[in-house]
């Protein structure tokens, strides 16, 4: 699963990498976590970076406090289930990141590790995103979630999964884009290359949300 990413480049940097502009301001993040706004760009506004809840409410729902709120969904399943495969089809989003955080199971406890690009540039997780609607208030609320995958040689020594990082500019816009069907789509939700990424142990600060501070990123 993808539990904890970072958000830390600056607001300038992640627009002229995402050739969008921020709808409001973007807290810089060194530990998000699920139910926090976060930076998202949809493919119903590929030229602006939105702030929107993690943590999926679909628009069906009919009791969010009640409901479950998936922060991931599998890859290998979503045209399987009738709620991802409707989003699949006209909801997908870029989720802006430019790290995560995994734990790794080991006979003394579990050991966080930071992952990120070998340039350690921001980058896209593909995700899913939807509003419910609040029928008393007329209020939406946005949220999303983040597709996961099988994991690459480099996160097969952590977990058996891995967020879905798309490879470069052209498989960002062609995720965003409606014109593709689901295949096409689905296509594009592979491991990303090991050998273009790095890893290392961190802290147990990271288990905190309460901590979002540039310690959190230091090597243990």
């Amino acid at each position: 699963m993808c539990g904890r990413y970072t958000f830390i480049a600056p607001a300038p940097t992640a627009e002229q990498r995402f050739d969008a502009t921020f709808a409001e301001p973007a807290p810089t993040t060194y530990n998000a976590a699920p139910s926090q706004r976060l930076p998202i760009i949809t493919n119903a506004a590929p030229g602006q970076i939105q702030l929107l809840n993690w943590g999926l409410v679909p628009s069906w729902s009919k009791d969010p406090a009640a409901g479950p709120k998936p922060i991931n969904a599998r890859a290998e399943t979503l045209a399987e289930k009738p709620s991802f495969r409707q989003l699949l089809g006209r909801k997908r989003c870029l989720v802006l990141a430019d790290s995560f955080f995994e734990w790794q199971a080991t006979p003394g406890g579990k050991v966080p590790h930071r992952i990120l690009l070998r340039n350690e540039q921001p980058f896209a997780f593909a995700g899913l995103w939807d509003e419910w609607v609040d029928r008393g208030t007329g209020e939406l609320h946005p949220t999303f979630t983040i597709i996961t995958t099988e994991p690459n040689e480099l996160m097969a020594n952590i977990h058996n999964r891995m967020p879905v990082i798309l490879p470069t500019r052209a498989a960002e816009q062609a995720w965003l884009d409606d014109g593709l069907g689901l295949k096409a789509h689905q296509e594009l939700l592979v491991p990303y290359d090991a050998a273009a990424m790095q890893e290392y142990v961190i802290s147990k600060r990271v288990n905190s949300p309460a901590n979002n501070d540039p310690e959190v990123l230091a090597a243990a």
